[in-house]
């Protein structure tokens, strides 16, 4: 790839986090360490066990390599670059695999940035072919050690063969391929349980980003994903692959190839459940809690010797997440080493940002999970869509409490500014969704390129407290109000408040540029459709797995809904949905009660089936509109009312999705609007009463986004008459 596309790339990146922070591109320093020409053939040895009670164990029957493991008491295994006999590898069998389950049991060693995982994975067929073989990838610093197949007749040891790939789902720009041979072929639509092991090391690299033309210092700001002394974060397919995953190869120079699979891999795996049980060796002051998946769990440290000083002392931290769907999200682990500060208080708005700041309790847990969680209770589509956000993301330490962030950083310098923005954002928040978050938002201080996942956000601080980053952390912070579960929703509404805030601090005018600028990249994307012909699936809303989707496009449907039905009837209705109990329905169910509760206006039934059916649960493209018409006629006075002019505005829409638009006529220095509904290749013709002369006419205002232009304007030509 050519230097020019390196920032089409790392700007692609940066739009899945959806921040676009300025300022926050301070490289991490862990130097990353190239992969090995060859790779040992034996386990890597373990750490010598802790004095005390055993915190990490096997779950299982300990899966091995070779017949030889059995004499020597080591696993052998195929060299990393070995390829597998038979038949090459295709993507149709690499994508042929879902994971439904996930029972992961992970020793962290950040001294020797080392992770040592037991993955019990359940694995359905949904291709439509039978699979004799099961190709799975991990990160190219890490190695497979064996697999064993679990079943009611007993476990079975199977014969595996592992080799690196090429591929951007991991930032070393590489995978470990296990290929993993079945005693039998497994049909499709039918499931496994596999009890895995790996183990290796994970450290800072920027070997895929600098490797399309980034600098070092470019590519670690985007990639910091580590496990070190200084650090555990870790944020899963696309970023790293601390898990395993079934994937094709999947590269940055290719569009947007990899930002799409991520998506796509988001939903199919949603329904799935995981659990985590996590082991940290720490030297000196035992960590605080570990953010796994978006949920808090304090730490439960357990020292080598009570006698030893604590910055010397050395012992494990444990924590235990219980099996929880994934949700609309990839696994991500981060280790907290401080207490939050709890800040930005709701109740004392005046008093709070220069007020002492509280910490949460050592031992409590909580949820900060994603709006994009699903609770136990939950049900999903067929396509694995998530169902609502769990219970949890409400309760614990920084739940819902007073307190509008929960802070871990050294930065005590930008708390304050940070804590009064947030503050300054929160009565419109209010106003929108309600009195009361559901959770504090999170934020974890890190100079790199923003993550967000949900009320959880990895960001650097110092960014965010800049005024010019209010918009960003309004988004952020509409995550803490709104947990619904749908991407669209959650997502949408997050950029649809951040339009909102534009608004409030700069003017409608500025909200309309951006939303402008927002929608470009979706009008490109977006499929072309033919009147009389099939037209694509595409991506609706409710199944969409691009952000240009669940989050853009979304941003601009709430917009246009607010125009249709207005502030108020919006805001109740959103108000309503998001604090409801969840029910066992469809992401489609949803969204027709959404639709039912939007059309009850104070003002009347409203009948919103029609953009509900364009806009949400089918993906028509985007409206094409042109004024075809403009007759002004002089209109004598009359029986109630005065002389004028009507106005006749006849527009065409040569898109599928139908709109509701503004037309404006404007006479000298008054202006009169209207609203007209034009229907996917139609016409549709407004009629508006004007008192003076008619100078102008103005179709849609920029609010509504279109496949060209979302202004028209025509003068118009008044005759004497």
């Amino acid at each position: 790839m050519s230097l020019k596309r390196l920032p089409r790339a790392l700007a692609a990146t940066l739009a899945l986090a959806g921040l676009g922070l300025a300022g926050t591109t301070c490289a991490q320093t862990t130097t990353p360490a190239p992969p090995p020409a060859t790779q040992d053939t034996t386990a890597p040895a373990q750490p010598p066990p802790p004095k005390g009670e055993v915190l990490f164990q096997s779950h299982g029957t300990p899966p091995d390599a070779t017949p030889e493991s059995e004499a020597n008491g080591r696993t052998v295994l195929a060299k990393p670059e070995e390829k597998p006999a038979g038949p090459e590898l295709t993507d149709i069998e690499r994508s042929a695999i879902t994971f439904t389950a996930y029972d992961l049991d992970a020793r962290l060693v950040p001294a020797s940035s080392s992770l040592t995982v037991r993955a019990g994975l359940t694995l359905r067929n949904d291709g439509d072919k039978p699979l004799t073989r099961l190709a799975l990838q991990i990160s190219s610093t890490l190695n497979w050690l064996g697999a064993t197949l679990i079943s009611n007749t007993g476990n079975q040891k199977l014969e595996l063969a592992q080799h690196l790939i090429d591929t951007d789902a991991d930032h070393t720009g590489k995978a470990q391929e296990v290929i993993i041979t079945l005693p039998a072929p497994l049909a499709p639509g039918k499931s496994i349980t596999l009890n895995t092991v790996y183990s290796g090391t994970v450290e800072a690299s920027g070997g895929r980003l600098e490797r399309i033309g980034a600098t070092h210092e470019q590519a670690l700001s985007t990639d910091w994903d580590a496990i070190s002394t200084s650090t555990i974060a870790l944020r899963g397919f696309g970023n790293v692959l601390w898990y395993p995953v079934a994937s094709p190869q999947l590269f940055l120079g290719d569009g947007a190839q990899l930002f799409n699979a991520v998506g796509r891999m988001k939903l199919r795996e949603s329904a799935a459940t995981i659990h985590l049980r996590l082991s940290v060796e720490y030297t000196g002051e035992p960590p605080v809690a570990a953010y796994f998946c978006g949920r808090r769990q304090a730490f439960h440290a357990l020292s080598d010797s009570a006698d030893t000083p604590t910055a010397a002392g050395t012992g494990i931290a444990t924590a235990d997440f219980a099996a929880e769907p994934l949700g609309f999200r990839m696994p991500s682990l981060f280790q907290v080493a401080h207490a939050e500060t709890m800040t930005a208080s709701l109740t004392e708005p005046s008093d709070s940002a220069s007020a002492p700041a509280t910490t949460p309790d050592a031992d409590s847990s909580s949820s900060s999970s994603s709006s994009s969680s699903s609770s136990s209770s939950s049900s999903s589509n067929s396509a694995g869509a998530p169902g609502p956000a769990s219970s949890n993301a409400i309760a614990a330490s920084n739940g819902p409490g007073d307190s509008l962030l929960a802070v871990e950083s050294n930065d005590d310098g930008s708390l304050p500014p940070l804590a009064a923005s947030a503050q300054h954002i929160a009565p419109l928040l209010e106003e929108w969704f309600g009195p009361k978050p559901l959770s504090s938002l999170t934020i974890l201080d890190n100079p790199g390129q923003p993550f967000e996942d949900g009320p959880l956000l990895v960001a650097p601080i110092s960014a965010l407290a800049a005024s010019t980053a209010s918009p960003a952390l309004a988004h952020s912070l509409t995550h803490a109000w709104v947990q619904t579960g749908q991407p669209w929703m959650d997502e949408g509404l997050a950029q649809f408040f951040s339009l909102l805030w534009i608004e409030h601090e700069q003017g409608r005018d500025a909200a309309i540029a951006q939303l402008t600028t927002l929608m470009q990249p979706v009008s490109i994307a977006e499929p072309g459709i033919e009147p009389n012909e099939p037209a694509p699936i595409g991506e609706p809303l409710v199944s969409a797995t691009s952000e240009l989707y669940f989050r853009r496009k979304a941003a601009a449907v709430w917009w246009m809904l607010r125009g249709i039905v207005g502030d108020k009837p919006l805001q109740a209705a959103l108000q309503a949905w998001r604090t409801r109990t969840p029910g066992n329905t469809t992401p489609e169910q949803d969204v027709r009660a959404f639709e039912a509760l939007l059309e009850k206006t104070p003002k009347g039934p409203i009948d919103l089936r029609w953009f509900f059916d364009d806009w949400v649960l089918h993906d028509r493209g985007l409206p094409d509109l042109a004024i075809t018409d403009v007759t002004p006629r002089l209109l004598p006075a009359g029986q109630g009312h005065s002389a004028g002019w009507l106005v006749a505005v006849t527009i065409h829409n040569d898109g599928a999705a139908g709109v509701q638009i503004p037309v404006t006529i404007r006479s000298g220095t008054y202006s009169t609007t209207s609203q007209v509904r034009v229907a996917g290749f139609a016409d549709a013709t407004a009629r508006v009463l004007v008192e003076a002369p008619p100078t102008e006419v103005w179709v849609n205002d920029g609010s509504t986004p279109e496949l060209r232009t979302s202004l028209h304007r025509r003068d118009v030509v008044v005759h004497a008459q």
